[in-house]
């Protein structure tokens, strides 16, 4: 009787956190579902028609949409690419040659923190019409202009690789605090690997998913950005849609859902495939 007393606890005590956990779940469910169907049925719906997926029919024909989600995907590319081969180095050199450096790391990686976008954007500005006059007379002057070429402003991609640092530093020293980066090189080094082989064929792969957390991080930030791109006077995907909700609202909000659904399959396609190499 004792025994089975026991035993009555223990599935009890163990039944009682399953509950709780399929009760924080829907909780979590709700939050983040309820809000995309109000969206999704204010985009299909109207009083005057009923139920009409037009506005989605209407995205690839729209003004503008297709050229501000290529600029945006583009702006993400070349952020994720940049502040990898920034971070990543800048890491690993702190880490194995200058570890006493890396409190100093990381206040600087995470200040963009602290600095307000408005603000930081207010001195990318002044710092390009004043950069624009005193280098006329110079050979620079050419290049300043080119980075905030329209078709592809460049002055956006620095901006960027700035405002994703410190998400990019935590994801990096998250992958790097698992795996002993002082070992792997040594051996690399000791075999006759170069530093470019090291980095590429030793490092990269044992960082795979802090790489992929990373730049999904940066795709998030890039594709919703809006602040800095519409201050200093460009058109990507989030100011697209913030400039036609003043006009088509059902088209603003239907672009919006798809783009949340493109980001999430993306997301779930990486992890699936993360999680097939940790099973073999």
């Amino acid at each position: 009787m004792a025994a089975l007393t026991g035993l009555e606890r223990v599935s009890g005590s163990v039944s009682r956190p399953r509950v709780w956990r399929g009760v924080a779940f829907l909780m979590a469910a709700a939050y983040f579902l309820v809000p995309l169907g109000a969206s999704l049925w204010y985009t299909i719906y109207t009083p005057a028609t009923g139920v009409s997926f037009s506005a989605y029919g209407e995205l690839l024909t729209a003004e503008g949409f297709v050229h501000s989600l290529l600029l945006s995907l583009s702006l993400a590319a070349a952020t994720i690419v940049l502040v990898l081969l920034l971070a990543l180095p800048a890491m690993l050199a702190v880490r194995l040659f200058a570890p006493r450096l890396r409190p100093l790391m990381e206040v600087l990686c995470t200040l963009p923190l602290v600095v307000p976008p408005i603000t930081f954007v207010a001195g990318i500005g002044t710092s390009l019409r004043t950069g624009t006059d005193v280098l006329a007379p110079t050979p620079f002057w050419g290049t300043l202009i080119a980075v905030q070429d329209p078709a592809f402003p460049t002055v956006l991609v620095l901006a960027y690789v700035v405002l994703v640092l410190p998400f990019v530093y935590r994801s990096l020293d998250a992958g790097l605090r698992t795996m002993d980066v002082r070992t792997l090189v040594e051996a690399a080094r000791s075999l006759g690997a170069s530093w470019p082989y090291v980095l590429a064929r030793v490092v990269v792969p044992n960082l795979r998913s802090a790489l992929a957390s990373a730049s999904f991080l940066t795709l998030a930030l890039v594709l919703g950005e809006y602040t800095v791109a519409s201050l200093l006077g460009y058109q990507p995907f989030a100011v697209w849609i913030v400039t036609v909700a003043g006009s088509k609202g059902q088209l603003s909000v239907a672009v919006s859902i798809l783009s949340l659904l493109l980001i999430w399959l993306l997301l779930l396609a990486v992890s699936s495939a993360f999680g097939k190499e940790k099973g073999k």
